[in-house]
């Protein structure tokens, strides 16, 4: 009988608990893993019964999150790429809306005015245009091709690199394209596109399947192809496209070969600085250059390109 009795009073004990979380709230079920009742709104599910959100947030912290083979953090999606495109497409959109034609680029418009790449007007301080160029585009086949490879190799290079490794190989490489073509281009000529970001992401992926001893025939053939394409047509920008692979490649050589263990986040970050305190020198050298030429130069037009920006002129 006082068996009996002594089950009665537990039943009674847990049907009037309360959710610790929420006092007002009567509950017979209890976390599994700190035993604290809890409500229906306060559980989750769990391997075994339920736990609460305290003991959720405090598992998620204790076990070690997956990491991509460079280091990177496990994603479902490429959500770095697929961002990268939808700003390129938005800017193409609002270009074409400002006067830009939309088969070639060709109209004028004030975006390609203010943000495309020309050489005498980051000489004369205006270095975002190394940047802001990377997301203008002359025309649908321009953008068209290059959001195409952008998702192509972009989507498995993410995969492999993770967000932030992603993000810093795109932008160096394209810095690295506009600094080439800012520094050896025609000082007056406007250039745009984020092909030498694409040409980057084609040398790192180049350089890590070689890394990993796996088949390059794929890609070698698509830079070459892509580099012949470059050299025929007149109004491809080569030098980007160079410099961009150029610093690309460098950039996967960095994640591909930083040696596996603590050390190597710091390493691929150490390698990332050093790349970029590079272009940050060659931009330098390069301004200069085009500060000379617009002293000495004996060129109508190049001394007028020069005075329009603000530079002395000969």
């Amino acid at each position: 009988m006082s068996d009996t009795g002594s089950g009665t009073g537990s039943e009674t004990q847990d049907a009037l608990a309360t959710c610790y979380r929420h006092p007002n709230r009567e509950t017979g079920v209890r976390c599994s893993r700190c035993e604290r009742p809890i409500c229906p709104e306060c559980m989750v599910p769990a391997s075994v019964g339920f736990q609460c959100p305290e003991c959720v947030a405090e598992g998620k912290r204790t076990v070690r999150q997956a990491r991509t083979m460079y280091g990177g953090q496990v994603r479902q999606r490429a959500d770095v790429t697929l961002t990268l495109i939808g700003i390129n497409v938005v800017i193409f959109v609002l270009t074409a809306a400002s006067g830009a034609g939309v088969a070639s680029g060709s109209g004028r418009s004030t975006i390609y005015d203010n943000f495309a790449l020309i050489p005498v007007q980051v000489a004369s301080g205006e270095w975002y245009r190394l940047v802001s160029s990377m997301f203008l585009h002359y025309g649908i086949l321009h953008i068209g091709f290059n959001m195409w490879a952008l998702y192509v190799i972009g989507s498995p290079l993410e995969m492999m690199l993770g967000r932030m490794r992603f993000a810093s190989l795109y932008f160096l490489s394209g810095i690295g394209g506009s600094i080439m073509s800012f520094a050896l281009g025609p000082i007056g000529q406007a250039a745009a596109g984020a092909s030498g970001a694409i040409f980057g992401l084609f040398g790192a992926f180049f350089v890590i399947l070689r890394r990993r001893n796996l088949e390059t025939g794929g890609i070698l053939g698509l830079i070459v192809i892509n580099l012949v394409l470059s050299f025929t047509f007149a109004n491809i920008d080569w030098r980007g496209h160079i410099g961009g692979l150029i610093t690309g490649s460098i950039v996967g050589a960095v994640f591909a070969y930083a040696p596996t263990g603590p050390s190597r986040d710091r390493i691929q970050a150490a390698g990332c600085a050093a790349v970029a305190v590079v272009l940050a020198a060659t931009g330098i050298v390069g301004a200069s250059h085009i500060r000379s030429e617009c002293r000495n130069t004996q060129d109508f037009v190049t001394q007028q390109v020069c005075a329009h920006a603000g530079l002395t002129v000969g």
